[in-house]
This record gives C-alpha cells, structure tokens and sequence, in this order.
C-alpha cells in the first residue's frame, strides 16, 4: 500500500502533461509544487500551483493550521489504488473547497466551503484518484463542477483528453 502511494507521488512530480520537463520547486513546508489545470465543462482552464501531500504524515497534516492560501494556490493529495475518500477540517483555519477526481481526471464532487475546524467527514465517494483542496469559493467562481477535468500527467493513458 505505502509502496501505491509513492509510485502515484512520484508520478505527480513528473511535468504536467504535454509540458517541458522541470524539476519540482518546494514550498516553504518542504512539499513539491507542481503545476495542475482544470478544465471546466464550458471549456475554460485554470491553472493552479498546488503542493503535494504524498506521505501518510503529509497527508494526514494537510493544510492544518495555515493562515492563508495564495488564490492559485493548492494541495492534491494522490490516492493509491483509488478508493473511497473522506476528509476533514479539523486544526483547520481557513475555509476550503475539495474537489474530488476518479483516475481519468473527472471531477466527481465538489465540496464547497468547508467550514474551519469542523470535524465530520467529508465525502468524495467510491474511485476516488487526487483530492485537490483550493480557496473556498474559487470553485463556484471558476465553475469547477463534477464534470470538468483535471489534466495532469498522473492520469496518463485513462485520461479523458489527449495529449
């Protein structure tokens, strides 16, 4: 199982896909940065810079405790082999949006506005690849909604776009 989640890390730190290879920057907490669009239904793209949380410990931190978040700014958390997600917001300060997306890039759910601190779960359902937790509100604002696609190379052949 720890060996899934490294090798589903390690390919979240390859580039973005049809994209220059580049070394990974590091944020200010040690994590990589990498680059992740979504794509809406109505065809419109994002980009954000999001850190990945590979490790158990990574992941089970998160974004606790953070003051602020830059508004094209990130966390994924990669899921190795896909399954049932469920997260929660305790020891967190800032309000969140979690988006939830099966192994072909589709988002499957979008949890708005996760309120600070609260601790009841959180579900994103069965077959769930990456979480990706953003600004709350920024997915209303950009009409991110089950539906639109995330496009990363980690996705790799089952994508839902072409390269």
């Amino acid at each position: 199982m720890m060996m899934l989640r490294v090798l589903l890390a390690l390919m979240l730190l390859l580039p973005a896909a049809c994209q220059a290879a580049e070394r990974p920057a590091l944020s200010e907490n040690g994590l990589a940065l990498i680059p992740l669009t979504i794509t809406t239904a109505e065809g419109k793209s994002h980009r954000f810079t999001v850190e990945v949380a590979a490790t158990e410990a990574q992941q089970a931190r998160g974004m606790m405790f953070r003051a602020t978040l830059a508004p094209d700014a990130g966390m994924i958390f990669p899921m190795s082999p896909p399954r049932y997600a469920s997260f929660w917001m305790k020891n967190t300060v800032i309000p969140l949006d979690m988006i939830f997306v099966d192994s072909t890039g589709l988002v499957k759910r979008v949890h708005e506005n996760a309120v600070p601190g609260d601790e009841t779960p959180i579900s994103g359902g069965e077959g769930i690849l990456v979480v990706l937790e953003i600004n709350a509100g920024l997915a209303q604002a950009l009409g991110i909604v089950p539906g639109s696609q995330m496009r990363h190379a980690v996705f790799g052949l089952d994508a839902l776009w072409p390269c």
